[in-house]
């Protein structure tokens, strides 16, 4: 993640990052319980957004869980005009090893303009196994060649770096927000 916020605050897009309660648990108790549902972390997530009082265009998103629970609150709050997007990085489309489960049904429907960023062999939802899906025409998908789900690539597969993917997706934010904003 601070890989994530470097790139973007590179291309001049200012980053906010905040911790799930859970999370923070599982840091300071040192314990991998499994994460809530995602249902239960909307409230801490709007939390979140009014603590920030932000001024000015807001994109919300994340990363994974992150990303999924913005994603469920992403169109109430672009139809109050309180924010401009919503950018999930490694969205998780389905559990590892259970593609039938999916967590699409409100990405059908979403009226925000979403930025997806996906590494193609991704676990959570791989290039095949998205382009199957039937998601909202506001949803762009950004693919990272080989990246997993965290965008990492095999170097040797791909010839590409983690750091490479990591500020490519920095500039196809920054050119997606720009779309957006500008």
């Amino acid at each position: 993640m601070t890989a994530t916020a470097e790139a973007l605050a590179e291309h001049g897009l200012g980053v906010v990052r905040f911790e799930f309660p859970y999370m923070a648990n599982r840091r300071i108790e040192g314990t991998r319980r499994p994460p809530p549902h995602a249902e239960k972390l909307k409230s801490d997530y709007l939390a979140a957004i009014d603590e920030l009082q932000a001024d000015g265009p807001l994109i919300i998103g994340g990363k994974s869980m992150g990303g999924r629970v913005a994603s469920m609150i992403a169109d109430e709050l672009f139809e109050a005009e309180r924010i401009a997007g919503l950018l999930c990085v490694g969205y998780p489309f389905h559990p590892i090893g259970k593609p039938e489960k999916l967590r699409t049904e409100h990405l059908q429907e979403l009226r925000t303009p979403t930025l997806i960023c996906q590494g193609t062999r991704d676990q959570f939802g791989s290039m095949d196994e998205v382009s199957q899906y039937e998601l909202s025409s506001a949803i762009l998908m950004t693919w990272f060649e080989d990246g997993d789900h965290d965008l990492k690539p095999r170097k040797r597969v791909s010839g590409f770096t983690h750091a490479d993917h990591i500020q490519s997706m920095g500039g196809a934010v920054s050119a997606w927000v720009d779309g957006l904003v500008g």
